[in-house]
């Protein structure tokens, strides 16, 4: 006996259709779409069987299972498409005050003996000056480069 159970309403019916029809839709998710047909049991239909439903959509065993689990559980918009991810992975190492310290260094005067800023330079300095932990001289580059500044 199978745990989670697909039965579509007409309104979930419509949404699948108009899934299927979007050109703006990503083929994975009209896939799961076209599974969650397959597998509806409205009005006593007898659905695709496992083995049936991955030959015909050419996908594996677990995409079909973690298709119906989503529906059964959370509903059809989220078996269908992915959600989105609400925070990033890790949070961003520079932000506006590390950003404004790079711009600084990179403002300010060379150091003696020097005509211009390196970027590992610029980089030894903010660490040096306890602004962050480590921050590499490719950081240092993409900071200037998005507020357009160069070294010189």
């Amino acid at each position: 006996m199978q745990k989670w159970h697909v039965i579509l309403t007409k309104a979930d019916h419509k949404k699948i259709k108009m899934t299927l029809r979007s050109n703006n839709v990503p083929m994975e998710a009209k896939k799961r779409a076209q599974i969650l047909l397959d597998l509806d049991e409205a009005d006593g239909r007898k659905p695709d069987s496992l083995k049936e439903v991955m030959r015909k959509r050419g996908v594996s065993e677990n995409t079909v299972v973690q298709t119906r689990k989503r529906f059964s559980e959370q509903g059809i918009c989220t078996a269908i498409f992915r959600q989105k991810r609400l925070t990033p992975p890790t949070p961003p190492k520079v932000t506006g005050e590390v950003e404004a310290h790079i711009i600084a260094a990179a403002c300010s005067a060379p150091p003696e003996g020097f005509s211009r800023w390196s970027m590992q330079m610029i980089a030894n300095k903010i660490v040096i000056d306890g602004i962050i932990d480590s921050i590499s001289d490719e950081t240092v580059r993409l900071v200037l480069k998005k507020h357009g500044l160069n070294r010189t």
